[in-house]
């Protein structure tokens, strides 16, 4: 009976394998945050108290249709230039109220329970209520709502489903802040 010769191991082989191993799981994770996650920092204070300037966070994008109460990334080629946090209040065929006054925003009849906001909303700017959402598009607004630039302003005006980059899933930097954002 002859003895089988096992192979001698070649010189920074594992090396060779552990690079191979390095390269494979950072090509997973490069596709992973490509298609279906992004990170995005927050710049500004118009999220307060859910979010706070610098704060960094993990969105969700792929196949995301946006939903009332969602905190969403609303993409950067819009004309402020860069990309915006803000919450989805109402959606396309959604009517919208706001009492300055009573510092309360009502969709479809409906006083929303905000409990995530900073104020009630007293700020206001030049769109008029009620107003109806258009179709294919959401109304935003920031939880710090007089401190926040959004679908109240002509400016901003109602974001086109398609501009929302995701939904906001957690914030994972700095530590303190660390949590899923609702």
């Amino acid at each position: 009976m002859e003895k089988q010769e096992q192979a001698k191991p070649v010189r920074g082989q594992n090396l060779l394998e552990w690079y191979e191993a390095l390269i494979s799981a950072a090509l997973v994770l490069v596709l992973i945050f490509s298609f279906f996650f992004r990170i995005i920092q927050v710049d500004g204070s118009s999220m307060v108290p859910t979010l706070v300037n610098g704060d960094k966070l993990i969105v969700w994008g792929a196949g995301y249709e946006p939903q009332r109460g969602d905190v969403v990334i609303v993409d950067s080629y819009t004309s402020y230039g860069k990309p915006l946090v803000k919450r989805v209040i109402a959606k396309g065929g959604d009517t919208i109220s706001i009492d300055y006054e009573a510092g309360t925003v009502t969709v479809n009849g409906e006083v929303l329970q905000e409990d995530y906001i900073a104020a009630p909303t007293h700020l206001g700017y030049d769109v008029e209520f009620p107003y109806t959402v258009p179709e294919g598009t959401v109304f935003v607004m920031g939880d710090n709502r007089n401190e926040s630039l959004d679908s109240r302003s002509s400016y901003v005006g109602c974001i086109d489903e398609r501009d929302i980059l995701g939904k906001v899933l957690l914030c994972f930097m700095p530590f303190t802040d660390f949590g899923v954002v609702k």
